[in-house]
């Protein structure tokens, strides 16, 4: 089993930025691809971001493309989101979850490990 624990939210004004760190660490070979998901309060967790391990193939969801970045450290076993021009309805609870197939997902179920959320709250 992956550990994933997530650092960097906080509280920011429309148009700053955050930086959201996941650290992964237990059994971490054989984990290929890793994404960020955000869940609002009454709203289902949904995609924001993935890249896979082996050749940093990545993926965004339309509302954050172009805002949002996800990348990998592989020798800190770290994955980072920068989040630039955020806005309200950024505002949410982000999880770091991890799978062990080389291939960029958008479904919650694809993920077999998951972080405990780091909130981000982003004032208007």
């Amino acid at each position: 089993q992956v550990q994933l624990v997530e650092s960097g939210g906080g509280l920011v004004q429309a148009g700053g930025s955050l930086r959201l760190s996941c650290l992964a660490s237990g059994r971490t070979f054989g984990t290929l691809t890793a994404g960020w998901f955000r869940q609002a309060p009454g709203k289902e967790r949904e995609f924001v971001a993935a890249v896979t391990w082996i050749d940093s193939s990545t993926d965004y969801a339309s509302a954050v493309k172009g805002r949002f970045t996800i990348s990998k450290t592989n020798a800190l076993n770290t994955v980072i989101l920068q989040m630039n021009s955020l806005k309200p309805e950024d505002t949410a609870v982000y999880y770091c979850a991890a799978k062990r197939t080389n291939r960029v997902s958008r479904l919650v179920n694809d993920y077999d490990s998951w972080g405990q959320g780091t909130q981000v709250t982003v004032s208007s």
